[in-house]
């Protein structure tokens, strides 16, 4: 029987979305055909659906990745196509954003909703699909797994997706993995939430190394930890990264650690160092302790600026990403926002992308447990896949609109973050009377970091 598995997204990595299940269903028996859009052929400058075309036309089960907000729209916008090519196969959408948007993805013709921990999920509804069976699989599943060296050989080569970029302007070819899924903390703004409140699930440390083994003899330089929280299992990621270093001492990675497990764990960030951690994405989301405390992020300002000093001290890098706009935000409290990013020397660290970051509500956000924010939002907007909502100040949704068409050109233009942070300077202070302006602190000199040619946000 044909699977076919499809990823529209997923930031630029090669997906382990796909590459995990398809172990598990070639397993089970099934013919796998996985692909993903997000990689143009090189050849023909186009998206490789064309090419997969006569397998989705015999596939018994299609199954789509939502891991995000953007893969979810994209697959929304492919559902009916798949189905005029295939009108008799079985529909199946898993990853976190399916069971958070279930009653709009069923409308469009998914029959199967899996969230959580997947593949099982998915190796049943094969088995049941193959044997004329009943389905009847929960739409959310926690249970743990003994996980699958993920199956790669049926994806896009490494180098086809996003490269670190290095001193010297010679890229890294970037490798992608899991070590764990779900998360312990529940951030009111985080999607990750309504699926896993609370917890999260590890894969098997041999299956993670096994992972980044068969992609360093596929060229990998660099792996990405696509964890949502590294340190969620301390014991686990030490146990990965000091064996990692002794496999591959050359190897070099990156991962994703909220600012309140580097203060808790500030022991291993001496570890992550010598073992060739190049830098750490946490997300900060504000600068604001007002707005810190309404999304329950479990740190302050003052948390941040320890961490930061933390991991200065230690020479790592911390990547700070924001939701840069959000009810709560004013011209002044933006334009402080950058004085903050300036005079931290956060410049070349902040993708300028973060300084554009509108707040999302989706379905089973626990920020609709504030009334503040249910008197706030618009009635749920299937298409859009959130809760919109209007800032009381029209000037604070202007000056959003204004920042991310910067961001967006500069981006396509290929300038360097500086220039970005100048022209959103220039653009914020316009909006304020020149006594309201922070002064200038920050040099104007870039200092180059390594970054991955696909922003992460």
């Amino acid at each position: 029987m044909h699977v076919v598995l499809i990823s529209t997204y997923e930031l630029g990595h090669q997906p382990f979305g796909l590459a995990s299940p398809a172990a598990w269903l070639q397993e089970a028996g099934a013919a796998v055909t996985c692909v993903d859009l997000a990689v143009r052929d090189t050849v023909a400058s186009g998206y490789p659906l064309a090419e997969a075309i006569p397998a989705i036309k015999v596939a018994h089960l299609i199954a789509l990745y939502v891991p995000m907000h953007t893969a979810t729209r994209l697959a929304a916008a492919l559902l009916p196509r798949l189905r005029r090519l295939n009108p008799t196969a079985h529909l199946c959408a898993y990853g976190l954003y399916a069971p958070m948007n279930e009653t709009y993805l069923r409308q469009l013709g998914v029959q199967t909703i899996l969230g959580g921990e997947f593949e099982q999920g998915l190796v049943d509804l094969y088995t049941a699909l193959a044997e004329s069976q009943p389905i009847t699989l929960p739409p959310i599943s926690l249970a743990r797994q003994a996980f699958r060296l993920p199956w790669r050989a049926g994806l896009p080569a490494l180098e086809q997706y996003a490269h670190l970029q290095m001193v010297g302007g010679v890229p890294k070819v970037v490798g992608y993995t899991e070590a764990s899924r779900g998360c312990k903390h529940l951030c009111r703004h985080c999607p990750i939430v309504p699926v896993y409140n609370g917890r999260f699930r590890i894969v098997q440390p041999e299956v993670v190394l096994a992972d980044i083994r068969q992609q360093v003899t596929a060229g990998a330089q660099h792996i990405t930890f696509g964890d949502p929280d590294f340190f969620n299992g301390p014991g686990h990621a030490r146990r990965i990264v000091t064996a990692l270093h002794q496999e591959f001492p050359h190897l070099t990675y990156d991962v994703v650690i909220k600012i309140e497990h580097l203060l808790h764990y500030a022991d291993l960030l001496p570890l992550l160092r010598q073992t060739g951690c190049l830098f750490i994405t946490s997300a900060v989301e504000s600068l604001d302790d007002d707005v810190l405390q309404i999304f329950d992020k479990q740190h302050t300002r003052a948390d941040f600026l320890q961490a930061l000093a933390l991991c200065q001290a230690t020479g790592l890098l911390l990547a700070p990403t924001f939701v840069s706009f959000t009810p709560w935000t004013t011209a002044q409290s933006y334009m402080a926002f950058l004085a903050d990013i300036e005079k931290l020397g956060l410049v070349d660290l902040v993708s300028p992308i973060q300084l554009a970051i509108r707040l999302l509500i989706p379905a089973g956000s626990k920020l609709l447990e504030l009334g503040e924010v249910r008197e706030l939002v618009r009635p749920f907007d299937d298409a859009a896949l959130v809760y919109p909502w209007v800032h009381p100040d029209p000037q604070v949704d202007a000056l959003y609109e204004t920042v991310f068409a910067e961001v967006k050109a500069s981006q396509n233009a290929g300038e360097p973050r500086r220039l970005t942070f100048e022209r959103i300077w220039r653009v914020a202070a316009g909006l304020l009377p020149t006594a309201d302006i922070p002064p200038r602190t920050y040099p104007h000199d870039s200092v180059f970091v390594p970054t991955l040619s696909e922003e992460w946000y």
